[in-house]
Order: C-alpha cells, then sequence, then structure tokens
C-alpha cells in the first residue's frame, strides 16, 4: 500500500509540473513588465469563449505564425489578427508590454513587428484583458477612469462581432471596417471591404473601392432591405452619428424560439466578396453578384466591356480540353480569386477561371481561353464561367422586374389620369350648377352680376351625408329654433368647425326664388358686420345652407327678456347699433353690389362671441344697380312693425326703407320693447308712436329701459333717441342715408328738427289685392307674431306679405 502511495504521489507530482505552465497561462489579462505570452501560451477569456494566442495559418507548403483571437477552437479562421499582413515564418512570436516603457507589441527574433500602444508615463500600471466578447482591451489600473487606451475592435480583421463599431471616429480621422482574407489559408488583406455608409444608411461591401453588394437603406421597422439576419435572434441595430463619429453597432440575444443549435453570431466577409452571418450560415453577396445581376443587393459592375453587356459568371463543371481550350497561369500571390475574375471579365476572349488559385494558398489565377463542353457527368473539375445568353429574347429576372415597375407606373398614371379627368368633370359640373343655382330670375338682377365680372365663388358644396354627420341626423338636440324659411340646426364639421344648418321645410312659405336669392347674395358679400355663409346643399328636395354659428344667437333673444337684457349693457348696445349702422351702409353703398335688405329686424341680428353684431337673412334682399334709386315690386315681403309705410303700402322701396327698419330697431335697442307690442294708451300706440309722443312732452329719457338708467350716458341716449325718429320719418326724403346716421351717431355736430314719424299700428293693404289674399295676410302675420316671441338662434326667414 505504501508503495501504492508513493507511486500516486509522484503521478500527481509529474501531472503538476507538466501542466503548470497551462495553468499559469490560462489567465485572460497580460500585465506590465509580467510574463510575455509565446507560441506555447495563451489567454483565455472567463466564458472559456474566446482565446487569444499565436496560431499558424497557410498552407503545407508555406505557413506561418499569426497572433489572433479565436472563437472556442476554431484556430483555422480567427476572428481577429494582430499582424495579418506581417507574418512570422517561426515561432519566435511574443506578446508583452514592457515594464519600463508600458509599449505593447508583438516582437519575434527579428525585432518588434508590430506595436500596439507607447507611452512615456512611468507610473502606469498597464493590463491587457480578453474579455467575454472577445474584445482584447488595454487599460491603465492605476487610472480611476475606465479609459480604453487599445482595444482589438477598434482594429477589427474580417470578423464583425456584437459590440464592434463599423464607421469612421471625426476626431483621429478613423476609419472601422472589415477586410476579407486574401484566400482561405491567407490572412493577408484581400479584396473586399465591408462598411458602413453614414449617409444612405447602409451596409456596403466594396471590392477595390468599388460598391460591389449593398444592404439597403435601415428600414424604420428595424431591418435592412436586402439583408436578413438570423430570424432565430433577437437584433438591435444601433446607428450613432454626431459630431463626434458615425457608426453602426448590433446587439443580439437569444429568445424562447432560437434553436439550440444555434451558434454565436458574428458575420464574417469571406474572401470571395459574401457576407456570411455565421449563427445560420446564410451567405449574401459573393458569388451571387455575377456581373450583371443587381438582385438581392448585388450591384452591377462598373468598366463592363460592351462584350459582356448580357454575360454572366456561373458555376459549372465542364471540360475546357474540347476544340482547342487553353489556360494562362498568372502566379501572383497578391491576386485572390475575386479579382481573377475581374481580370477575365475584362477580356472579351476569356472563358472563365479555375475556383482556386494557381498557387497552394490559393492565390493567383488561371484563365481559360476557348470554347467548352458542359459535363453533364459533373465529374469534370468545376469552374467559374462566363455564360452568354444564347436567347437575347429571354428576360432576366431583374428586366422582368423593370417591366413590372413600368406597367404598374403606366397603370397608376391612367388611374390618375382618370381620377383627374373625373375630378375636373366634377369641379365643372359643380362650377355649372352654382352658377344655374347662384341665377337670379329677375333679369336686371342677372345683368347686374355678368356686368361684375366676378365668375367665382367660394362656397363649398356640402352633401347630405356631411350634413346629417355634423347634426346628427338633425337632431332635436342640435335644433336651435324655427323660422320661416325652416328649421335651423347647430353642426360640427370634420374638420371641427361650429356651423349653423338652415334647412328648407317642405312646408315652408318661402321656397327655391329665396334661396337663391340669399345663396348669391351673401355669397358675394364680405363685412364683418354680414353673416358669413361657407355653404350649401341642394340634393332632391334638400335644401340647406350653411353658415358660421353664432353662439350667442340673436339679439332679440337679448332685449326682449327680462333676464338678459342686463348682459347687454348701455356700451355694449351703442356698439351695436353703430355696427349694424356700418353693416348697412356696406349693403347701401361700398359693396360690389347695391343691397335692400327689406327684412331688418331684432331676430335677423346675430352676435357672435363677442357680442358683436351680424346682419343675416338675406332671403328679401334686392339688388339695385349701381344709379338706381328705389324699385317696386307687387309681391310686398317683411315683417310688420319694421316696414317702411311707402313699402307696405305701394310696394316701392329703397334704401331709405333699410333706414326706416333701422330706425325702429334703434329705439327698440334703447327701450327694451318691441315696436309692435301697443302700449294701453288712448289711442293706443306702438313703440314709435310713444317715442314720438314722448319726445314731445320733452320726457324722451323714460324711454330708455330702466336697466340702462344708471349706467348710460344721458346725451349719447338721447342723440340715439333722435337719430331713431329721424329714420322713421313718414316722408322718404326726410329719412337720413346710413352714411348721415353713422355721421350723426359718431360726432357731436347738431341734428336735424324731427317730423311726424310713421307710426300708425293699422294694417296697410293695397286695394288690388283679393279677400283671400287679405286672408292670406293675417294667417302669416299670426306665424310672425309667434316666430317673434320665440326668437330663433340664427338666420331666421321669417316673411310678412301685407296686401
Amino acid at each position: 500500500m505504501a508503495n501504492r502511495s508513493l507511486l500516486s504521489s509522484k503521478i500527481l507530482l509529474i501531472v503538476l509540473v507538466c501542466f503548470c505552465p497551462t495553468f499559469s497561462l490560462a489567465a485572460d489579462t497580460l500585465y506590465q513588465g509580467g510574463d510575455a505570452l509565446n507560441s506555447s501560451s495563451t489567454l483565455v477569456s472567463k466564458n472559456r469563449l474566446f482565446t487569444l494566442g499565436f496560431v499558424r495559418l497557410g498552407s503545407t507548403e508555406y505557413n506561418a505564425s499569426y497572433l489572433g483571437i479565436w472563437y472556442q477552437n476554431d484556430t483555422i479562421h480567427p476572428i481577429w489578427i494582430a499582424n495579418r499582413d506581417k507574418p512570422i515564418a517561426d515561432d519566435s512570436g511574443v506578446l508583452e508590454i514592457d515594464g519600463d516603457s508600458g509599449t505593447m507589441t508583438v516582437a519575434y527574433s527579428g525585432g518588434n513587428l508590430v506595436i500596439f500602444y507607447s507611452t512615456q508615463s512611468p507610473t502606469t500600471k498597464l493590463t491587457a484583458t480578453l474579455e467575454d466578447s472577445g474584445n482584447f482591451v488595454l487599460k491603465d489600473a492605476n487610472s480611476r477612469s475606465d479609459q480604453i487606451l487599445w482595444q482589438s475592435f477598434d482594429d477589427p480583421t474580417d470578423t464583425f462581432m456584437p459590440g464592434m463599431k463599423l464607421g469612421i471616429n471625426h476626431k483621429t480621422g478613423k476609419v472601422r471596417s472589415l477586410t476579407s482574407w486574401m484566400s482561405d489559408s491567407v490572412p493577408a488583406s484581400g479584396a473586399f471591404t465591408f462598411e458602413w455608409e453614414p449617409k444612405r444608411q447602409e451596409l456596403v461591401i466594396k471590392r477595390r473601392t468599388e460598391i460591389y453588394w449593398t444592404s439597403g437603406p435601415l428600414r424604420s421597422n428595424g431591418s435592412f432591405e436586402t439583408f436578413r439576419p438570423n430570424p432565430g435572434l433577437d437584433y438591435t441595430f444601433l446607428i450613432v452619428s454626431n459630431i463626434d463619429e458615425d457608426y453602426f453597432m448590433f446587439t443580439v440575444a437569444r429568445n424562447k424560439l432560437t434553436p439550440p443549435e444555434t451558434g454565436f453570431s458574428k458575420w464574417l466577409l469571406q474572401f470571395g466578396g459574401g457576407l456570411e452571418e455565421q449563427s445560420n450560415e446564410q451567405i449574401s453577396g459573393g458569388n451571387l453578384c455575377n456581373g450583371n445581376n443587381i438582385e438581392m443587393g448585388c450591384v452591377k459592375w462598373d468598366s463592363e466591356p460592351t462584350c459582356r453587356s448580357r454575360d454572366r459568371y456561373e458555376l459549372r463543371a465542364c471540360d475546357f480540353l474540347v476544340e482547342g481550350g487553353h489556360a494562362v497561369y498568372d502566379n501572383n500571390a497578391s491576386l485572390s480569386i475575386s479579382d481573377c475574375r475581374e481580370i477575365c471579365w475584362k477580356d472579351c476572349t476569356c472563358a472563365g477561371i479555375n475556383i482556386r488559385g494557381s498557387n497552394a494558398n490559393n492565390t493567383g489565377c488561371t484563365f481559360w481561353y476557348g470554347n467548352f463542353t458542359a459535363d453533364l457527368s459533373a465529374s469534370s473539375i468545376q469552374y467559374f464561367v462566363i455564360v452568354q445568353d444564347t436567347q437575347p429574347a429571354a428576360m432576366k429576372s431583374g428586366e422582368r422586374i423593370w417591366i413590372w415597375i413600368v406597367v404598374s407606373v403606366a397603370f397608376v398614371l391612367l388611374v390618375t389620369l382618370a381620377g383627374i379627368l373625373w375630378y375636373r368633370r366634377r369641379q365643372r359640373l359643380r362650377e355649372k350648377y352654382l352658377d344655374e343655382l347662384m341665377t337670379l330670375d329677375a333679369m336686371n338682377d342677372t345683368q347686374e352680376l355678368e356686368s361684375d365680372g366676378n365668375k367665382g365663388h367660394n362656397l363649398k358644396v356640402y352633401s347630405v351625408a356631411t350634413i346629417m354627420a355634423a347634426t346628427n341626423s338633425f337632431s332635436e338636440k342640435n335644433k336651435l329654433g324655427q323660422g320661416g324659411f325652416g328649421p335651423v340646426y347647430k353642426g360640427k364639421l370634420p374638420d371641427g368647425r361650429e356651423v349653423a344648418v338652415k334647412r328648407l321645410s317642405r312646408t315652408s312659405r318661402q321656397g327655391l326664388v329665396e334661396f337663391k336669392n340669399e345663396l348669391i347674395l351673401i355669397a358675394n358679400l364680405q363685412h364683418s358686420n354680414l353673416v358669413k355663409l361657407l355653404g350649401c346643399c341642394v340634393e332632391g328636395e334638400e335644401k340647406m345652407l350653411v353658415y358660421e354659428y353664432m353662439p350667442n344667437k340673436s339679439l332679440d333673444s337679448f332685449i326682449f327678456d327680462q333676464s338678459r337684457r342686463e348682459l347687454l349693457d348701455w356700451k355694449k348696445r351703442f356698439k351695436i347699433i353703430e355696427e349694424i349702422a356700418q353693416g348697412l351702409l356696406y349693403l347701401h353703398k361700398y359693396s360690389r353690389l347695391r343691397i335692400i335688405h327689406r327684412d331688418l329686424k331684432a331676430s335677423n341680428i346675430l352676435l357672435n362671441e363677442d357680442l358683436s353684431p351680424k346682419i343675416s337673412d338675406f332671403g328679401m334682399a334686392r339688388i339695385f344697380k349701381i344709379n338706381e334709386l328705389e324699385a317696386n315690386t307687387n309681391r310686398i315681403v317683411g315683417t310688420y312693425g319694421y316696414m317702411s309705410p311707402e313699402y307696405a303700402m305701394e310696394g316701392v322701396f329703397s334704401v331709405k326703407s333699410d333706414a326706416y327698419s333701422f330706425g325702429v330697431l334703434v329705439l327698440e335697442i334703447v327701450s327694451g320693447r318691441k315696436n309692435r307690442g301697443l302700449l294701453q294708451m288712448d289711442p293706443p300706440l306702438n313703440l314709435v308712436g310713444y317715442a314720438w309722443e314722448l319726445w314731445k312732452e320733452g320726457n324722451q329719457f323714460e324711454l330708455v329701459d330702466s336697466t340702462l338708467r344708471d349706467s348710460c350716458s344721458e346725451d349719447q341716449v338721447l342723440r340715439c333717441i333722435h337719430v331713431g325718429l329721424l329714420c322713421v320719418e313718414d316722408n322718404v326724403n326726410d329719412r337720413p342715408t346710413m352714411s348721415d346716421v353713422l355721421s350723426m351717431l359718431t360726432s357731436d355736430a347738431q341734428l336735424p328738427l324731427l317730423k311726424q314719424p310713421a307710426f300708425s299700428c293699422a294694417t296697410y293693404s293695397t286695394d288690388n289685392q283679393s279677400n283671400s289674399s287679405h286672408a292670406e295676410g293675417k294667417e302669416e302675420g299670426k306665424a310672425e307674431d309667434k316666430a317673434e316671441g320665440n326668437s330663433i338662434n340664427y338666420v331666421s326667414m321669417s316673411t310678412m306679405e301685407a296686401r
């Protein structure tokens, strides 16, 4: 037993002695002034996935030593190589951090080969660590910061790793890109580079500075157009662009759906120009880009000779020894297979190349000339052969795509053209319809419009569906009131605007004439004290006008309401009087069309959110020619109490007719009383008669609304009463024009003496009307009384036909 124990102890001692160096060198960090890393030692990351050490690469006939980092045990193709263009022929290479100078170098028997970092500071304590990400990082342990002095990720070889940057540092000018190997066994810099294009935000492979393949721009969904990494992994792409640097980076994580056999995600730039996602061996670019191919990210080769306009490379098994074929060799070791393909492509007599280089390390070229025959048995050697299209009419996939694009564009253009023609036809029909709709029956009115020269209008024609949606299908909750025209509804258009919709009732006393009249007049008028017409709707029996919405309803809802009249103090009432006068003056003198309103009353004065008045209801209005002073009509329309005597009795109307209505309105605003409400006096008097009696007695201030007497300006109120009585003079020639009215209201000039006003409250009638007409007038008078007793928020078109 003792002998056995002694033997076991000796064996254990031998094992420890043999493997002690391995244990000491299996660490992940190299220290300044410490042991150097040589061909017999390595650094291993803590996660055991990455190893740093010297490895021999190349062919059997020729190989050399390189300092590299490899993943797991794959020493055939390291992910990073320090001295790729400076191979070491023997095994004398060492990696060390000098204890005195702090310089980290790769040295060999012939001297320093690669200097990674150098410092003159004597206080440094440098450490170089192989991290779990595969990054070899140099830091100063004495520094409190985590500043990286040097790292292998800044000098990549041909493999792109998670956390590695691809781009440019604008401060240092350093470009981070991948460069392919010369061949599958020679790690020297090859023909291809893999770069990030920050302007187009895409990944590109270049062959000798010429773009060979592109990923397409990074889309908003986080993917590229032609490059799709392993779908079994969760990728996160990061793009950074600022004054210091522009770069692309990716991170990756496994998910529940990731297959267990999925490897580590590394993007390898192959020596043939392909980009391999090594977790699933998916390849982009490479041999897919065969000359004229523009699919899957490939770019058509530049410097294309005319003889290659329809050619492409194919990998084929064939025999060039038939029919006088011969080979030409170029053993230049700096030529990769990709260089050979390009040289042959530019030579119109070249038929193909070997898929392997002419040298043992897979460099150099073998060019073939002459005809070849295909080997159907597939026993011959494979070659990259330039294939000529024997059927020029046959379309390539890329050409088919272009044809589909042309057809699609042509179809879209035809549909667009048809849509434009349909829209223009609809516009012409709309214009024709509005022109017909906005044509008055009277010949003089039509001529007036035509002579004006303005055929355009800014009205919008709404559909019934739009109006129904805006008014909630004419809901009772949206109803604002009822007038002679029909009901008025509040609505909200799709653009958010609130509107008032006047809907012509089928039983309305007013019809298409009044509808057209109001439409054409308001469409041609623009003034801050006139209600704004936005559009109309005429479909079948539906006729509607769409106005701007007035949230404070009409003037009569204030001055004739005991609870609301106090909201209008004298300052507001005088402002309303003045602005109504300005609106009438615009109609009579300054608008493009001289307009007589003929139905001015308190219920037709709307108030906006600022209580500014807007004259509405132009259904009874008439157009005057510029040189026309008065007109006569057989159809007397309007409202009793506001009609001038010459109009009510003889059908004669002029601008002085509106002045009369304005005078009545002024007296109503001052007193808060309706003109048609008879006062219990002997004889009974209306408001005009009562005001005249008070004036004669010198007690005109008693006419003022009791809510105003303590706060109003007595002189201003008396001036308004005086002007109001001037406007209701019995003789039309004694009444002022609206221009005179504004002047008298806004100045201290002496006012004309008053004469007898027309204040009779009797019903006017004309001799040429039948008894049935009288009955009709009485019935309409009752309707008017009812309408005034329950005044409408919006534009009423109440009619009074006195005969």
